[in-house]
């Protein structure tokens, strides 16, 4: 495994593993060295020695989380809290207290000024001090002040002794002080990939002395972070990267292109050629997905603060994607790839809502020189330095409101573009006008409206809308689970993740003509969803063996195949682990839901649907050489229309899914399950499976496929019939021409549409429409290889003496007849559902939909309601 996870560690692995890292050259070569896989390959070494097998993956994993754990329960007594504690503390303690770290004050969780000056060593020569305040090894600096003092290592930093120079210092002096002399050593194969938000990212080196700094290209050289992940893939993006995409993002055409393109590849292609000339290599995936992350985390910022009342919520880069979104332009510290070959770092910016000490990056112009951070001993002037700093970054707060509605005006008006809400026809009237007004055009993310908390499951929650009756909101949340809930562990962008998952199955479901509970994407972390009342059962749908059911059918190998899918139910009981149920239990509970007693109809309606939704999936992960193993789904019982429709969520916990049909390439859950032992580099490899699949969820929803239906009519007589043959061929998503041609009359013009239709390569089914006697078909047969189609408008005169000269054919030609202008669009939809998943989706939806109308009338029949 990537992260280096793998079975338990023993107590006596543990001591010899500690006594190794005792030893004062190990330690030396962890704290010091730029890449320590090598230190890490020496250490399983040593431990093999010792009759210890593990290699280095693991060894690097077992010590950054003895590490953590440490740090974690240091904090804790720090902080008053004797009960936490953990093995091997005393041990860790003995190890870890030699490195150089910074005193910490008792209570307040900052460092007092007396303490600050431990570290301060004046030579006789100078009046300046050195406070060392670095960051130790590969870590990532924590949000709480006092774990982040427990990472840091030197780096000098000048302070000037002249407390009252501190106090006079303008904030714009203030603003302008920079790390100097040394640079941070980053172990770059331990490194997590999540440091891209949140922590501090390498420091450009600064000449002591002059004016000059580091180009661009050379600091990269000097900073470039490796990520974890062994394949290559991931690699972080740094300040200077980031800077400059915020600076081609700012381009006003750059801006219009990506507010009116739907097909956006060609402008991350463009963003990456940008990109490169300023040094960065960045391909156009890299790009969109950077993008769209920071669109994310501005959008997500932007609904806190809004209704959670939480306004000091910060991230990196707001303010200039503040401007951006805005339409304002960046601030006169300049964004061109020159200026951000710098990262400056200004100390005492506070973020006030946890009261972590954080490190704030800032690009200057040439011509602003730095100027050195004053030192003083009085906490009132470094509280008031921090307030002002703070009030700083809270400025730009004017206008948020009405830039959000305009941001989730502009995306509601996308979704509704490609989203209908599917409502039963008779339902529809049970539904108030106004209602159903508001449900179709639904307030932007900013007005919406929040009733009371409905339910709460482990990854989302459910709130009633009370502008919109009948409706529920659907909140992910960003938290991964399994078994369960026995393991459970938060992991930063899932709710999104999940959420976009699960719009873009829904909507390929609805599309298709498959009856769901989902109305439209509301945000990057929610949708609205019809109120259900939900069916306690889990339905699973399984093509190939794997799993629990293994387990509970002992003998049979993984791998087998089930034809047709083997469908199985599931009640939810957390208590009792979910037991396995059948037909006759579910049937026998006499469950109702909103008024709908569920008896056999029902269940047989369920698993016929469930049966579908996987295969209707299956066959869409096909184009992208995904097998789709297994699914699970719920139903529930829509409260105004009285329906079984499908409800819940799909996203990547619902599914097995393998590329190329290959389980150890697993992409869903089950690489969570899997984990022997959950280290924050694994939630990274779990979090970059669930990208993965987010990414091509969204792949779904197209087809590369292309086809279309022609229609060659005798005459315009005709026109009526071949309208229907159109219309039908629109349902299921195909072109269609109509072309008036006469193969008795003109017969060279007739061959001359062929071959304009034969040329330019789109696959074609002609369909011909003639009365009397259709010469129009044979014809076309005997001339083209693509698929001809007979539909004749036959006469209640002469109809049935019609119809021969459709049926009766020379030999050498295969020219089908059917009479129905439906049943020639659905045989030309079969054509090209071979191809096309959508096609062949929508098929199957009506294949399900006529079983479940026959089911449900002979229902009412038999209930004498018919």
């Amino acid at each position: 495994m990537e992260s280096g996870a793998g079975k338990h560690w023993t107590e006596e692995e543990v001591k010899a593993l500690l006594s190794i890292w005792s030893e004062k050259s190990i330690r030396k070569q962890l704290h010091g060295t730029l890449r320590n896989k090598g230190i890490f390959i020496y250490i399983a070494k040593r431990l093999q020695e010792l009759g210890v097998c593990r290699d280095w993956k693991q060894c690097r994993a077992k010590y950054k989380n003895l590490k953590y754990e440490y740090r974690t329960v240091k904090y804790a007594r720090n902080s008053g809290d004797a009960t936490k504690t953990m093995k091997f503390f005393h041990d860790l303690d003995a190890i870890l207290r030699c490195e150089p770290v910074a005193h910490l004050a008792e209570g307040n969780g900052r460092c007092s000024s007396t303490e600050a000056r431990l570290n301060a060593s004046p030579t006789a020569d100078s009046s300046q001090g050195e406070l060392s305040v670095s960051l130790e090894d590969d870590e990532d600096a924590p949000g709480d002040p006092l774990l982040f003092m427990s990472h840091v290592r030197p780096v000098q930093l000048e302070i000037a002794e002249d407390e009252e120079d501190f106090s006079n210092s303008t904030l714009a002096a203030l603003e302008a002080t920079q790390i100097k002399k040394e640079t941070i050593d980053i172990d770059d194969d331990s490194i997590s990939s999540t440091s891209e938000d949140r922590s501090c990212t390498p420091l450009a080196k600064q000449i002591v002395g002059t004016d000059n700094h580091i180009p661009l290209e050379e600091a990269q050289n000097h900073f470039k972070v490796i990520t974890v992940n062994d394949t290559g893939a991931g690699k972080h993006w740094s300040d200077n990267e980031v800077r400059a995409l915020i600076n081609i993002w700012s381009d006003e055409k750059i801006q219009q292109m990506l507010e009116g393109a739907t097909r956006n590849k060609e402008i991350f292609e463009e963003i990456a050629r940008r990109l490169m000339k300023c040094g960065i290599d960045r391909d156009w995936k890299q790009c969109r997905t950077k993008y769209k992350n920071l669109k994310y985390e501005y959008r997500a910022l932007q609904k806190e603060n809004e209704h959670l009342g939480n306004p000091r919520r910060k991230m990196r880069f707001y303010d200039e994607v503040d401007c951006i979104l805005r339409r304002q332009p960046l601030g006169p510290s300049g964004w061109g790839c020159e200026s951000s070959s710098l990262l400056s770092v200004s100390v005492g910016d506070v973020t006030a809502n946890t009261g972590s000490l954080g490190i704030k990056r800032k690009t200057w112009n040439d011509e602003m020189s730095p100027i050195p951070l004053k030192k003083s001993a009085s906490e009132n002037t470094i509280f008031q330095f921090q307030k002002l700093l703070t009030e700083r970054v809270n400025t730009v707060t004017e206008g948020k409101k009405l830039l959000l509605e305009r941001l989730c005006k502009q995306e509601e008006m996308q979704d509704l573009n490609r989203t209908q809400l599917y409502a039963h026809p008779s339902a529809m009237q049970q539904v108030p006008v106004a209602a159903a007004a508001v449900a179709a055009m639904a307030p932007a993310a900013s007005e919406l409206k929040l009733g009371k908390k409905v339910n709460e499951g482990k990854t989302k929650e459910v709130y009633e809308l009370p502008d919109i009756p009948g409706c529920v909101l659907m909140q992910s949340k960003d938290q991964i689970t399994a078994g369960n809930a026995a393991r459970k562990d938060r992991m930063e962008g899932k709710a999104a993740i999940s959420n976009t998952t699960t719009s873009c199955v829904f909507q390929l479901l609805q599309e298709a003509g498959i009856k769901t509970a989902f109305v439209r994407k509301q945000s990057d972390t929610a949708f609205i969803a019809a109120h259900c009342e939900m069916i306690p059962i889990e339905w699973v749908c399984r093509r190939i063996a794997t799993g629990s059911f293994l387990k509970r059918n002992p003998g049979v190998k993984e791998g087998y195949k089930f034809y047709p899918p083997k469908i199985e139910m599931f009640y939810k009981d957390d208590a009792n682990n979910d037991p396995q149920w059948s037909e006759e239990q579910l049937i026998e509970a006499k469950f109702s839901f909103a008024g709908l007693t569920i008896g056999k109809t029902e269940v047989d309606i369920m698993a016929r649907s469930t049966q579908a939704i996987f295969e209707i999936l299956e066959k869409s992960w096909q184009p992208q050489n995904c097998t789709l193993v297994d699914l699970k789904i719920e139903f529930g019982v829509n409260i105004l229309t009285k329906e079984i429709v499908l409800a819940d969520v799909i996203d990547n916990d619902s599914w097995r899914l393998w590329p190329s049909g290959d389980r150890s390439q697993q992409k869903d859950k089950q690489s969570y399950r899997d984990l022997k032992e959950v280290t924050p580099e694994a939630l990274q490899m779990v979090k970059r499976n669930f990208e993965w699949v987010a990414e091509r969820v969204e792949l779904l929803l197209k087809t590369k496929s292309q086809g279309r239906v022609v229609v060659l009519m005798g005459s315009t007589s005709d026109l009526g019939h071949c309208e229907k043959i159109k219309k039908a061929c629109a349902t299921f998503g195909i072109p269609c021409e109509l072309r008036v041609t006469s193969a008795h009359k003109g017969p060279d013009e007739t061959l001359r549409i062929k071959a304009e239709y034969e040329g330019d390569g789109i696959p074609t089914v002609f369909v011909a429409v003639a009365g009397r006697s259709n010469g129009l078909g044979p014809v076309m047969s005997g001339n083209t290889a693509y698929p001809v189609v007979n539909c004749p408008p036959l006469s209640s005169d002469w109809g049935a003496q019609d119809v021969w000269s459709s049926l009766r054919l020379p030999s050498g030609l295969g020219c089908p007849t059917t009479l129905s202008p439906e049943g020639a669009a659905q045989f030309a939809a079969q054509i090209f559902g071979l191809n096309n998943h959508l096609v062949w989706a929508k098929l199957r939806s009506n294949m399900l939909n006529t079983w479940i109308s026959l089911k449900q009338a002979d229902k009412k029949l038999r209930e004498c309601t018919l």
